[in-house]
């Protein structure tokens, strides 16, 4: 991690992936609409529109980005900071043509090395039928915390997860 602040930055290299801030609207639309048809969102009512309107509105502590593999847009990641004594992964999304290529463990891991040194926590909310979601993050070292039912859509409960980062030795 460098000394500014974690999220600061616009863009970030990834091994199998770039990380771009996400500011055009028609970048929204693109990710809204792939959101809309993918599972948790399909089976949770989320439209294209309210995604779009999710990832473009004002929040401050809310930082967004734009998955980016060559020229093509892939996906989104959308992280809350400060969060609990850490950061909250409110979204974390790959276009399922790009899944099982090391994208999302990439983005994981770099959450983590942009809080390492400033925060002890990563979170995130995965829905209880999100069975695919789940094992990806307790395969990253996250640990099943509370259902929380009710909190997205009435009959849905979502499965609260954390990951502690150890602290730097120096």
């Amino acid at each position: 991690m460098t000394n500014s602040l974690p999220f600061s930055t616009d863009r970030h290299a990834l091994p199998s992936c770039m990380l771009r801030a996400l500011k055009e609207k028609s970048e929204a639309e693109h990710l809204g609409s792939l959101l809309a048809n993918m599972s948790p969102w399909r089976t949770l009512g989320y439209s294209d529109v309210g995604l779009c309107r999710y990832l473009l509105r004002p929040d401050p502590a809310l930082h967004r980005y734009a998955v980016l593999r060559r020229k093509d847009c892939i996906g989104v990641i959308c992280v809350r900071y400060p969060w609990l004594r850490g950061a909250c992964i409110e979204l974390l999304a790959v276009d399922p043509l790009f899944q099982s290529m090391g994208v999302g463990r990439d983005i994981v891991r770099w959450v983590e090395e942009e809080l390492r040194g400033e925060s002890q926590n990563v979170w995130v909310l995965a829905s209880e039928f999100n069975e695919k979601a789940r094992a990806f993050y307790k395969r990253m070292g996250f640990e099943e915390i509370a259902p929380l039912q009710d909190l997205v859509k009435p009959g849905y409960a979502e499965i609260l997860l954390r990951k502690r980062i150890k602290r730097d030795s120096s």
